[in-house]
């Protein structure tokens, strides 16, 4: 039994308490707020592909452009940095928009990135020039698609929400609308830890909302 209990300790202190810790660290940061919403009502990526939706999921959102080759490093540092650190998180997934014309190219990135990770949850989308202008117009981000391509990635929640941070010092905005998939540090610093503070919000979320049915029921409402 001993044994038992020390074997418990051990993994909660290895696994659970840093988790803990981190998120507290990630929303102390945050002010204890909810992660921002930047821009409301983003157009969903149904309207792209009717198999594919925002609704009810966290999701990151990349714009792979007309020369997928030239812009690999970017699509390599947000799996590393990004995907496999949340590819096990419930309600997560990844985005990549590309115009139509380009599967063979994304064909190709595709089968580079899976030579080291699961792509369950990364889903490619095929648009047309009009259709991938129009979901990133809506984000109402100051990056501009150049080719139909950003540096930009953009997080967006499971209401259509895009989220970011209304004051960042690094951005010339003043605001943080997307990250930038080029820049490692941007990746470990702001985005893993914006999405984590979302991830912890709906948490929080979900467990106030069953503890006052637990107390509503033991009043007897």
């Amino acid at each position: 039994m001993m044994k038992l209990t020390k074997k418990r300790v051990v993994l909660f202190l290895l696994f659970i308490f840093p988790l803990i810790c981190f998120l507290i660290l990630s929303t102390g940061k945050n002010n204890f707020n909810k992660l921002p919403v930047v821009t409301e009502n983003v157009i969903d990526v149904s309207t792209i592909d009717k198999q594919q939706t925002f609704k009810d999921r966290i999701s990151i959102v990349c714009f792979l452009g007309n020369d997928v080759n030239s812009q690999k490093g970017g699509f390599f540092n947000l799996n590393e940095k990004i995907y496999k650190k949340f590819i096990e998180y419930k309600k997560f997934q990844m985005i990549a928009i590309y115009p139509k014309g380009k599967e063979e190219e994304t064909k190709q990135l595709k089968k580079e990135i899976s030579a080291f990770t699961d792509m369950v949850k990364w889903n490619f989308v095929a648009g047309s020039k009009e259709q991938i202008t129009a979901l990133h117009a809506s984000f109402n981000s100051s990056s501009e698609l150049s080719n139909l391509y950003t540096s930009n990635v953009f997080l967006v929640d499971k209401n259509g929400n895009l989220r970011g941070r209304l004051t960042d010092a690094d951005s010339k905005e003043g605001k943080l609308i997307g990250y930038n998939m080029n820049s490692v540090s941007e990746l470990n610093a702001k985005l893993k830890d914006d999405v984590l503070v979302l991830f912890y919000e709906y948490y929080a979320a979900f467990k106030e909302k069953n503890e006052n049915k637990a107390d509503r029921k033991e009043v007897g409402l």
